[in-house]
Formats: C-alpha cells, structure tokens, sequence
C-alpha cells in the first residue's frame, strides 16, 4: 500500500439521516481529509479553532507536542494520556499553574478501549469482553484523563487525620513501621499514601503521584516535582546514588532508599 495516499477522514453527527427521530452514532457522515489528519496540519488546526470541546486520545509518543498545540489553541479539552506524562517537564508545571487537571476518574482501574481490529490477541490478555457492536473492549491500565474543564471531585477537599492518629489508627503498614519519615536530602516529610496526608503538618510532603487525582487547590498547593530537572530547580540535592531524586534513611533497617515517585506538596 502506498501511504503517501492515504488520506484521513472526518466525521460529523449533525442530523437525522435515517428518519427514525433522533440523533445518533447511525447518522454520521464522512468525507475525506485533504491531508492525512495529522493534528499538526493546516487543515485540522482549522478544525481545532472551529471547535467549543477537544475530546480526542491523541497519539501518546506525541502528547507533549500536543499539549502545546491544544492549548495553542485556548480550547476547552478532553484528551486521554498516559498517567507517566505527569512528570514530562513540558506537562507538570501546566498542572501546578492549574492549567491541566486529571479528569473525574481517579489514577486507578484503567481505561477501556475498543482495539483496532487484527491488533487484538485473546491469550495474551486478562480483562476484555465484546460489547453489543461486535468490538473487542481490553482495559488499559495507566492511562488518565488529562483536562482544563472544571468538575465536582477537582473541589472536594480530602478528609485527613493527624500524623499521630495516622501512626495509631491508620491501615498503612510503612507508616506503623517507621512513621513519618523526613528526606535527607530535601526539607519535606515522605507521604506514602494519601490516606496518610496528615492535617497537621503544614511543611512540605512528599506524595505518591496519585494524589493528583484527588487534589483540591483550594487545600494544597502543589510545590514541585520530586526527581530530575524539575526537582533541581526546586532545591533537591543530589542523593546516595547521585540522582536529584528524594531518597530519606530509613529508621527501622537504616538504609538508604527512594520512594517510587513522590510530587511535593
């Protein structure tokens, strides 16, 4: 097949086009594209200064090219993405300005998506089921909404209680362990779970990347990310294994460790 003339198409729901008295996925037309959809072209930049609502899955090997080309073009948006593209140094301080949140639906369970047919492989795959059209649905894990549209859950304020009754009352193991620990090589105390964000700390934490999901800007205020560029602007040294990651010395074993990945609140 020559790929120099493939061509993409776009799809409108506009009308009743089958005269049964409504609107739906059974009366989109198409027409082809000029060019072959790529967002970067003339044409479908035109089509994203037309639009009130972005709601696509944009190719993820190009999600920081198209943040930038989104928000170029000062449009409400709905785009999928990979939960790991929190950290692009392009995309988190997007976040921290409060210019993208995540979505509704929280980091955990995945997404379910239709697979592109001949793409699809049943033994190699653990959750899938086929809905009423006939199209194979898998669920995707790690990947998130990314937004700037406001919705309810954005401003919910999370209940917590004190590090001392987290250290008593709390189901998480690592902090009945050692309690909180602090960094050695930044001024913050390790987080790790949300469930654990103590309400009577006002210093700096460190917490999982999960927290974006249920952060409230009216209660916190996001401080910076914990590992590589970003986290040497905000002052983290470099630590035990010559990385500007957060690493803290752990009370009960007393060895030197990194937590996963923490975003400073």
């Amino acid at each position: 097949m020559d790929k120099t003339r493939i061509k993409g198409k776009i799809f409108e729901l506009t009308r009743d086009t089958n005269g049964n008295g409504r609107i739906d996925i059974d009366d989109l037309e198409w027409q082809y594209l000029d060019g072959d959809g790529d967002f970067r072209s003339k044409e479908v930049s035109k089509l994203r200064d037309e639009a009130d609502i972005i709601v696509t899955n944009p190719p993820f090997s190009l999600f920081r090219e198209f943040v930038s080309w989104i928000l170029e073009g000062d449009k409400s948006f709905l785009i999928l993405g990979n939960f790991n593209a929190v950290h692009y140094k392009e995309v988190f301080p997007l976040i921290q300005q409060n210019k993208i949140w995540i979505g509704n639906k929280s980091f955990g369970g995945g997404m379910d998506m239709i697979m592109p047919k001949g793409t699809f492989e049943a033994s190699k795959v653990k959750k899938y089921f086929v809905d009423e059209r006939g199209n194979i649905i898998q669920n995707i894990m790690g990947v998130i909404w990314f937004t700037n549209i406001e919705h309810g859950r954005r401003h919910q304020f999370l209940v917590m209680m004190t590090m001392k009754d987290n250290c008593r009352y709390g189901k998480n193991k690592t902090l009945i362990e050692r309690g909180y620990v602090h960094y050695d090589n930044y001024d913050a105390i390790d987080v790790p779970a949300i469930e654990c964000i103590p309400s009577d700390y006002d210093g700096i934490m460190g917490v999982p990347d999960a927290f974006l999901g249920r952060y409230c800007p009216e209660q916190f205020e996001i401080i910076g990310l914990g590992a590589g560029d970003l986290a040497k602007e905000i002052g983290v040294t470099k630590n035990y294994r010559g990385r500007a990651d957060l690493a803290y010395t752990d009370p009960v074993t007393g060895t030197s460790s990194c937590p996963y990945s923490r975003i400073l609140i």
